[in-house]
């Protein structure tokens, strides 16, 4: 009996969940600009009505009021209490059987406790009448990717990480994943991204584009990533039925003289359209015409994301697919 599994992102939606900046006292000066990139992105996602249908997800009334206002009729606006817009790490994994399954959430291990976060994926889930089954181990979405066949794709850095299941070991964890969301072969990374504080999700890191067919950057000449993007490839070039992509990276992005987690994999596959973040990069047009190459029958649209970098992701943080 096959289990079921998430299908990969490129299959079809229905409809897909994403944040929208909510807390002025989270994003401050960035506040604006944020809710205006995420418009944007959610805009290129619905792609005039040939992508999915669009759930902007509101933290209260202000904020769903602003989302009524900047998005107009293209989305549905959905006004539930959150700590903040990483819905992919927060909202629901749902699988191919219709179902969904809800993980524990320790603010990536105990660096924000902010409320609303932990039972947000459930009451999502519950809105739309998506069974939904609660799992009792810590797993964030930005964590795992898949490619729909039972491959997966994760950091040690993270999924390994003490801070967030320090009882269970590697074999625990392979098990869980297997029983939980039916992945049956794991390629394990090493770490992710340089100042990251989800400690090493593999959605800034490696994502797969097609069944076995796996995107990793290649380092631009100052790109402080670069043993990262070395290591992973050569661990990813082991593991037989793999087949290794280079994207090109952003390089060296900086945000108040520190370098931040830029990077052009946090791409969200969408039904109409693949949306890419753009940093102001050397490398932004370079990524964007890679990315066309492999997803011929949807539009690459690139879209800047520097506000909402701020907050520590991008436009793959902030969204979850419902499949269908």
């Amino acid at each position: 009996m096959t289990r079921a599994v998430p299908p990969a992102e490129w299959a079809p939606h229905s409809a897909v969940w994403i944040g929208f900046p909510s807390h002025p006292e989270l994003w401050v000066e960035d506040l604006e600009p944020a809710r205006t990139e995420v418009v944007a992105f959610a805009r290129a996602v619905h792609a005039e009505g040939r992508g999915e249908r669009v759930l902007l997800v509101a933290a209260d009334d202000e904020a769903a009021t602003a989302a009524r206002a900047m998005a107009g009729d293209f989305a549905e606006i959905v006004v539930e209490s959150f700590g903040d817009i990483w819905l992919r790490d927060t909202a629901p994994i749902l699988l191919s059987d219709g179902s969904a399954r809800d993980f524990a959430f320790n603010g990536w291990g105990g660096k924000y406790d902010l409320p609303g976060d932990s039972d947000i994926g459930r009451r999502l889930a519950e809105d739309r009448q998506i069974a939904v089954e609660s799992c009792d181990w810590v797993l964030e979405g930005g964590a795992v990717d898949g490619d729909g066949t039972g491959l997966l794709v994760t950091t040690r850095q993270c999924l390994l990480n003490p801070n967030r299941n320090p009882a269970l070991d590697q074999a625990q964890i392979e098990q869980r994943l297997h029983d939980d969301l039916g992945f049956s072969q794991i390629l394990w990374l090493g770490d992710g991204l340089m100042h990251d504080h989800t400690d090493g999700h593999v959605d800034n890191l490696a994502r797969f584009v097609a069944p076995g067919v796996l995107a990793i950057p290649e380092a631009a000449d100052n790109d402080p990533n670069w043993l990262v993007y070395q290591h992973a490839a050569a661990v990813a070039a082991e593991m037989p039925g793999i087949e290794l992509v280079r994207i090109p990276s952003p390089g060296r992005v900086l945000r108040d003289e520190e370098i931040v987690p830029a990077s052009y994999m946090n791409f969200y596959i969408g039904n109409a359209a693949v949306v890419v973040p753009l940093y102001g990069a050397p490398n932004d047009a370079a990524a964007v015409a890679a990315l066309e190459k492999l997803f011929p029958g949807r539009d690459v649209v690139g879209l800047r994301a520097d506000a909402i970098l701020t907050g520590g992701g991008s436009f793959h943080c902030i969204s979850q697919q419902i499949p269908g």
